[in-house]
């Protein structure tokens, strides 16, 4: 697989979010499953591979760590912090927002030791605290370069003026947000942002949870604990709405001579030479077919009419609920504010 540069770092064109095999669809794999996904991805050539604190409140780390420390040399490791889980007085584990210096340098520390690494590659704010100056969780994280258990630092789910705040503290390596065919924010302004600063943006759910895989048709089915049961585009009207997408797009990857995940990934390949989409899967058959995606090569005309399908306006629903959007510092198109 061909390589893109990310920060100091030459990482494959496609890699692996690591997420699904410990978090958010519902009940995960299996240890021995997700152990057969990571070392196929690494097979595969893939040589970054993501995950953090938050997912699966430390399982994710663990299982990276134990499946992969025999082969850290041959790969990029890209963690984050500042959010991840807190047990209250009932015993129950919450996700906790906490940009504070003191919680960075703990979440690090424990993610060290999950991972089984003296060095975590690439280390991301998860969240901006919004209690905390950004320049001040950004200051943590550079103090953990100067000491040498990060390399290299990354922001998520931040707008452009952050990017830009952050970035005059310590240069930003990586912006890592949502984006696909059906969530296009970043093209209101981070994406030049990236551009300006030199960061590699990171392109997370690039194939729309599931929807541009032409995977799920009834959204009643979803586990009782799946995200996606509190995202509005994945409320049943919505989604009525949104599946009517579907017969025309497979129509443009059949034309490509694609499958519909891959043409979701080749589409952020053909956007902009520093985009990294980082798919995730809990299936090896399925890992293979995402990797396969960075040799489709789409035409002009094919680009301009599959953007023309699926965009902002045709996209029925938010990404996110109106209490997760209070959570991000990302940019929304103006119908999208409310």
């Amino acid at each position: 697989m061909r390589s893109i540069n990310l920060g100091p770092f030459k990482v494959s064109a496609i890699s692996l979010g690591c997420m699904n095999l410990s978090h958010a669809y519902g009940k995960p794999p299996s240890a021995q499953q997700g152990e057969r996904v990571l070392l196929a991805a690494l097979d595969a050539g893939v040589t970054l591979f993501d995950t953090a604190a938050l997912y699966g409140f430390g399982a994710n780390e663990t299982l990276v760590g134990r499946v992969l420390k025999a082969h850290r040399s041959r790969f990029t490791l890209a963690s984050k912090g500042g959010m991840g889980g807190v047990a209250g007085d009932d015993g129950v584990v919450r996700r906790v927002i906490d940009g504070r210096p003191e919680a960075i340098r703990r979440n690090c520390e424990d993610s060290l030791r999950r991972l089984q690494t003296d060095v975590i590659d690439l280390y991301y704010l998860h969240r901006w605290d919004k209690k905390v100056p950004v320049e001040e969780s950004v200051g943590a994280l550079a103090r953990l370069v100067e000491q040498g258990k990060v390399r290299t630092i990354g922001l998520s789910e931040v707008s452009a003026a952050t990017i830009r705040k952050a970035h005059a503290v310590h240069p930003v390596t990586a912006v890592q947000t949502e984006y696909s065919l059906w969530t296009r924010n970043p093209e209101i302004a981070v994406l030049d942002a990236c551009e300006e600063l030199g960061a590699t943006f990171v392109a997370f759910s690039p194939v729309a949870r599931g929807f541009l895989c032409d995977a799920l048709h009834d959204v009643t089915t979803l586990d009782a604990k799946d995200i996606r049961r509190a995202m509005p585009r994945f409320e049943p009207a919505h989604y009525a709405r949104n599946l009517a997408l579907l017969p025309g797009y497979k129509a443009l990857a059949q034309e490509a001579g694609c499958t519909p995940a891959q043409l979701a990934l080749a589409w952020l390949l053909h956007k902009r030479p520093f985009i990294l989409p980082i798919p995730g899967t809990t299936s090896v058959d399925h890992l293979h077919e995402d990797l396969a995606a960075a040799d489709v090569r789409l035409a002009p005309d094919l680009l301009q009419r599959l953007e023309a399908h699926i965009n902002q306006d045709t996209v029925s629903g938010h990404r996110y609920s109106a209490q997760a959007r209070t959570e991000v510092d990302t940019e929304d198109y103006p119908d999208q504010a409310g």
